[in-house]
Parts: C-alpha cells; structure tokens; sequence
C-alpha cells in the first residue's frame, strides 16, 4: 500500500512540476519582462551572503534563479560575497544593521557564521542556508536548507567510479577548510572500491592547480580518475591530464555550459549537478513563503536539489539550458 500511495504521489508531483512549475515560470518571465511581479505582497527586502561570487558559473547560476524568484516574488535582492569567512561574516552583520526581512547564508566554514547567524534568528529575521551547511543549518537557527547532502553526493561519485571500472582516483580539494569539499572527498572514498587520495590545490590560482594536477599524474601513472569539485577546475584537470600524457577520466561536480560541451565531447566522464538555479531560486521562494504565510519546508531536514549524474547521454538535453546559463 506504501509503495502504491508513494507512486501515486510521485506521478502528482511530476506532473506539477511539468504542467503548474513550467506555468509558474512563464508567468514569471513575461512578468519580469514587463517590470512587474507576479504577486501583490509588500516589497519586502532579502539579503544573500555566499562565501563566493562574481566570475565564478556556479554563483552566476545560483544568482540567476535568485534573480527570477525575485523578480516574480516582489523582492528587493541584495546579493554580496566574500571568500574570507571573517569578511562573509561582516556581509551577514550589515544585513542584519540594515533590517532586512529575510537572510540567505551559505555555510562553508560553520565556525566563523555561528554568532552571526544566531544574532540574525535571535533579531526575528528568518534565515535559510543554501548550498553548504547543511549539518549545522538547525543547530544555527535556519529554517531549513537547500542543496545538495554533500556526503551524498561524494558517495554517488565514488558508485559512479566503481560502475566505470575504476582504481586509483584523486580527489580535488580547491578550497582548504571549506567542509563540504572535504564531505564530497570523504564520501568518494567511503564508497569507491579503489584507493582515493587527496589533492590540496590553491584555488586562486588556476594555473597553479593546473601545475599540481600535472606533477601528480606523471609522479603516478596508476591514477585513472580525477575528480574535481567544481566546474571550472575540471578544464584545469583536462589540460594537465593531456600534458602529463595520462589516460585519467577527469570528473567533476557542478555543471555549466563548458562543462556540459565536454561531456558530450566525452573529454569529461561525468558531472555530479546539483541544481544551483534551484538553490538561488527555491531560497527567496521560501523567504517569501514563510514572511506571506508562515510555510517551510523540509520538516526539519535539508531541501535537496542533488546530486544528479550527468553523462554524455544526458548533456545534448541540457544544453539550451547550460547556453543560457541556468544549469
């Protein structure tokens, strides 16, 4: 009976999500394009602090389903960033000094957004983590989290490695203290079947973590996967595999229109998504919700938007998507 309700609601809510969801967006855009919104709430102003930013595809995605949500929501966005976690801190404080009605926070380095976060859910504005956090997203006071379970995520890549036949892996890791590239690194290795080992590279410096991805594979030409954590770090392992003259797969997480070229050009094996349009956009939507009717969702856990595997099979359905810079 459980199986059969479960089906039930999952047809339900795919089509919602092909018929009301593709409605929803298109009464959103064409009232984006007329300067309008698509609802008649007060204009209330939210704030989103991420711990990255500008030149980065993956925060112009998360940026642009923000943007939508916005538009169609009624909402003041404001948007800033800072990769310093003392800095990111200081962006959240100013939110909170300028009184805005509702915080979006990404929690890369926990330790450093614990006071602030607790000071904005103690001054009554609500306050959702999107992307990294999610462990600690409750314990800080949020009203739920949107991303993907990075844990999760890095066990469907070390599955994905396995089913690929795969050894010898390296792991990417371009953010040193970030918690959930170590999740993702730690998660492959839990479920790969081969050995895993870890790269620390400065992220900053794409030539330079090209140079270290290239040293690694010559000094060990067992190495037959590498896995990078975000989409522009897969060119840089792409180009140092070449150069190093290995026969490597080259993986990554996160997807954009590169990434997604790739894939069809079979250059990368596979890219993990996790929807970061979902997370921008879902995020002010359920501001929105909460301050027009008190909603939230997830029931206490994380809203996920990942992972979803994506192979050169899937990547020529995505890319009209990947071209407009929304996936």
């Amino acid at each position: 009976m459980g199986a059969v309700l479960a089906a039930v609601l999952g047809a339900s809510l795919m089509g919602c999500s092909s018929t009301g969801g593709k409605r929803a967006e298109e009464r959103a855009e064409q009232a984006a394009a007329e300067g309008r919104s698509a609802v008649n709430t007060p204009r209330w102003t939210f704030a989103m602090v991420t711990h990255s930013g500008d030149g980065d595809t993956f925060w112009d995605i998360v940026q642009k389903g923000a943007d939508m949500a916005a538009k169609k929501d009624n909402i003041n966005f404001l948007y800033s960033h800072n990769d310093e976690a003392q800095q990111q801190a200081q962006l959240v404080q100013a939110a909170i000094d300028k009184k805005v009605d509702g915080l979006i926070v990404t929690l890369a380095k926990p330790d450093a957004m614990k006071a602030v976060v607790a000071k904005a859910a103690k001054a009554g504005i609500p306050v959702i983590t999107v992307n990294s956090g999610s462990a600690e997203s409750k314990k800080f006071g949020a009203l739920t989290h949107i991303g993907q379970d990075e844990s999760i995520a890095g066990e469907a890549v070390g599955d994905e490695l396995n089913t690929r036949g795969r050894k010898k892996a390296l792991c990417i890791l371009h953010e040193q203290g970030n918690v959930g590239h170590e999740q993702r690194c730690a998660g492959a290795k839990k479920t790969f079947d081969g050995e895993m080992q870890n790269l620390y590279v400065e992220g900053t410096n794409m030539p330079d973590v090209q140079a270290s991805i290239e040293a690694k594979l010559q000094a060990d030409k067992d190495i037959d996967a590498v896995v990078t954590l975000g989409a522009p770090f897969a060119d840089a392992a792409v180009k140092a595999k070449e150069t190093a003259g290995s026969k490597a797969e080259v993986d990554t997480f996160d997807l954009n229109a590169k990434v997604a070229a790739e894939l069809k050009a079979k250059t990368l094996g596979f890219a993990v998504d996790q929807q970061p349009y979902l997370q921008g956009y879902e995020a002010v939507d359920l501001l929105w919700l909460y301050r027009y009717n008190r909603n939230v969702l997830g029931g206490g856990l994380p809203v996920l938007t990942g992972p979803q595997v994506i192979t050169s099979k899937d990547a020529g359905q995505l890319a009209q998507y990947t071209d407009r810079g929304t996936r």
